[in-house]
């Protein structure tokens, strides 16, 4: 077996060989955040490349970045070393295979059918490595009369309803939620089965594989409302700001422009302490709202009440007067770049600065789980294309400078 060589690093998946054979944003972010947790992770990539390193805009933001990185890529393949292999020759393939010997993890996300047309499917790995976690993600799932199609972001938030459900009440165009969400939570769920198959592995010695789709993930991000939704027989719509079921659970906007949401789902509890707080006893027995169903009956009379009522401070004094007033569930409604600037994303390092050795320091959204003793973060820049190949082949798969020179000339390496 191959010595599993790891990053330096001692987080809860150190010793954990992750083979990550895939490419824009919904595979590259599941082995990435295996990486955070400090598994050795080995971006394979075909000699010309992940096509996310191509990638020059996302919406309105350039991700060109000094040294001729990219933003996109960087952001998706962070604590991994990287390989070039065509895997179209013999050679290149049995490259994979000898690491495959060694590895734990393999994770792909190509259309149904390319890596057993290319010789690296599940059925053929694991005849190498049987204890070998495989983890395949797609667009719409294995089975099916869709299994063969390719997906986006964009395609996995309006297959799974996301779309829908992020679109105001009335609006006639259905909003897209920005960021590649469909992705990350895709990849997410992905990192979540990989994880539970190695503890299966681990305590019922099998390997297996694991498939995630943008369609399975997104639709679980809505289990809730979904299974609610089917249970009872009635549709879970979007919130309705200006006719809310509880107006206690809902937003406002202050007198500096900026807005509140509050999130008083025990309505009643706080319907006394939380009036009396804002100044509006003369509201708390107003027949209109005596109970939970007459508010909810009244609705868009108590929110234009309170919408006059947050309209008189700015958020930051709102803050301070509910602070001192009582324990009140609200948050402030923040736009992404202020996240930074954020006390409790500062005092939890949610954002850290990593010293990219190209770029320099730069701040990147760090691993989300906190762990005591076996700390997560960022290790290691993406690679550059082909970076570690000849690291690898020489120093961990036992091949010599002339095995080198021959791999090249079949062009199975660059």
């Amino acid at each position: 077996m191959v010595s599993n060589r790891v990053n330096g690093v001692d987080g809860p998946l150190k010793g954990i060989r992750v083979l990550d054979w895939t490419m824009w944003q919904f595979g590259p972010v599941s082995a990435a955040m295996m990486g955070d947790m400090g598994a050795d992770v080995i971006k394979i990539e075909a000699l010309d490349g992940d096509a996310g390193r191509a990638l020059s805009r996302a919406s309105t933001m350039s991700l060109n970045l000094a040294g001729g990185r990219n933003a996109y890529f960087e952001a998706c393949n962070r604590n991994k070393r990287g390989i070039a292999v065509n895997l179209k020759t013999p050679e290149g393939r049995d490259i994979i295979y000898r690491l495959v010997e060694g590895a734990d993890v393999f994770v792909q996300n190509f259309r149904k059918g390319v890596a057993e047309r290319l010789g690296i499917g599940y059925d053929t790995l694991r005849e190498i490595n049987p204890r070998l976690v495989y983890g395949s993600a797609s667009g719409y799932g294995p089975e099916g009369p869709d299994a063969y199609l390719p997906s986006f972001d964009g395609c996995g938030q309006a297959r799974a309803g996301l779309m829908m459900s992020a679109t105001p009440i009335g609006a006639k165009v259905p909003a897209r939620i920005s960021q590649g969400v469909s992705d990350q939570i895709g990849a997410i769920m992905l990192c979540n089965g990989i994880l539970a198959a190695l503890v299966a592995r681990n305590q019922q010695g099998v390997g297996q594989r694991i498939d995630t789709s943008h369609l399975s993930a997104n639709m679980w991000l809505q289990g809730l409302g979904i299974s609610m939704s089917l249970m009872s027989g009635t549709q879970f719509g979007a919130y309705d700001r200006n006719n809310p079921r509880n107006a206690l659970a809902n937003m406002y906007e202050c007198g500096d422009s900026r807005w509140i949401q509050l999130m008083h789902l025990q309505a009643d509890r706080y319907w006394t302490p939380f009036l009396t707080a804002l100044g509006l006893t003369e509201v708390i027995d107003d027949p209109r709202f005596a109970t939970l169903e007459e508010r909810a009956a009244n609705a868009p009379a108590l929110v234009a009440i309170l919408d006059r009522k947050f309209a008189e401070k700015s958020f930051d004094e709102w803050d301070a007067l509910l602070r001192e007033s009582g324990d009140f569930i609200y948050a402030k409604v923040q736009t992404i770049e202020e996240l930074q600037y954020d006390s409790q994303v500062i005092a939890n390092d949610y954002i850290t600065t990593f010293d990219h050795p190209v770029i320099g320091p730069v701040k990147m959204c760090n691993h989300p789980n906190i762990y005591s003793e076996t700390p997560a973060g960022i290790w290691r820049e993406a690679p550059e294309l082909g970076q570690h190949t000849e690291e690898i082949l020489v120093e961990e798969l036992g091949y010599t400078w002339e095995d080198i020179g021959k791999l090249q000339e079949a062009g199975a390496i660059p």
